[in-house]
This record gives structure tokens, C-alpha cells and sequence, in this order.
């Protein structure tokens, strides 16, 4: 089954005519601090359970629920998973958080912060670094290490699945000082 999408300012116009508009956010909590779409609410992919965010929902699980994320791949992983445990009834927003703000739509802007993108290509540069130099100053295996990551990366590239994305998520640093929480609303 392919995922739904919908584009910010259509899911907008939704808003606009009164009809009820569930958006989850499933960036990192602080990626949520910096920039969000005004409607949306914090849930986290790393912390995502299908189950719990439908059975907490208001409207029940007739009602569309829309996921965003920066451009579109983490909510594609989203719905995803929330057509895996049963609910058909979810839509992407095409795009994400970066479509909705460059539509004009209304967001809600707190503290800067690095980017999980930017945090993931910093980490493997510095190990495919690090990796060349042990191997060409220490030992020839160290060699693997930047194979290793580059294997990684195209594994992440082949299937938009990105492991070290989500243990970086998982880190101090990209968690919010405040809970997040759990459902829209």
C-alpha cells in the first residue's frame, strides 16, 4: 500500500474549513524546539508507537492523522509504521516542516539548533577521516572503518533507513529539556 501525502498548503486550506487537523511532528525533540509547523505536535520517530498515539487521539481512528518531519522521509518512515500496525488512515505532509514554512504557513520558532542531517554527515566525515588516517599512519586495517561507514551510507541512501541518523537522535544533545508529548491532543 503507498503512503498518502498532501501538501502543506492543502493540508492549511483543511484547517482553514474547520475540519479537524491532527499533525504530528517526528523530528528529534530539539529539531521541534527550533522550527514547527504551529499545528503540530511533538512525537518523536525513535519514540513512535502507532498503537498509543491512536488509542490517546480524540477523534478516534476514523480521522486522518498527518505526519511531518523536515523534508518528507522521516514521516514517510512514520506512516509507515503506523500502516504496519493497521491504521491506513495516515497522510504525509509532501516536503515537511522546510515546504510548510517556504509556503508562508504559520510556525513556531524557539532555539537554533544543528540540524540531525547536518550532525549525521559531520559524524561520518570525521570517521571516514579518522578511518583513512589510522590506515595510512597506524595499521592498513583501520582501512575498514572507512569502509565500514561508507557501506553505511549507501545503505542508508539504498533504503532511506539511516542508522547512525538514529542513534544521533538518541543522543544528550538533541533531546528537549521538556517532555514531549505523547498524542495531538
Amino acid at each position: 500500500m503507498s503512503i498518502q501525502t498532501i501538501t502543506p498548503r492543502a493540508l492549511d486550506d483543511l484547517r482553514q474549513r474547520g475540519e479537524t487537523v491532527d499533525l504530528i511532528d517526528v523530528r528529534t525533540p530539539v529539531e521541534y524546539r527550533e522550527i514547527h509547523a504551529e499545528i503540530a505536535q511533538s512525537v518523536p520517530l525513535d519514540r513512535l508507537d502507532p498503537i498509543a498515539v491512536m488509542e490517546a487521539r480524540n477523534g478516534g481512528g476514523e480521522e486522518q492523522l498527518y505526519v511531518i518531519c523536515r523534508s518528507g522521509g522521516r514521516g514517510r518512515q512514520a506512516a509507515e509504521r503506523f500502516q504496519a500496525a493497521g491504521f491506513s488512515n495516515v497522510v504525509n505532509v509532501e516536503g515537511g516542516t522546510t515546504a510548510w514554512e517556504q509556503a508562508g504557513l504559520p510556525v513556531v520558532r524557539g532555539k537554533k539548533a544543528m540540524s540531525l542531517e547536518r550532525q549525521v554527515r559531520i559524524a561520518a566525515g570525521s570517521l571516514v577521516v579518522l578511518g583513512t588516517a589510522l590506515g595510512a599512519f597506524v595499521h592498513p586495517a583501520f582501512l575498514g572503518l572507512s569502509a565500514f561507514v561508507g557501506a553505511g551510507l549507501v545503505f542508508a541512501g539504498l533504503t532511506d533507513t539511516c542508522g547512525m541518523g538514529m542513534m544521533l537522535a538518541r543522543m544528550p544533545w538533541n533531546q528537549a529539556d521538556a517532555k514531549a508529548p505523547a498524542c495531538p491532543r
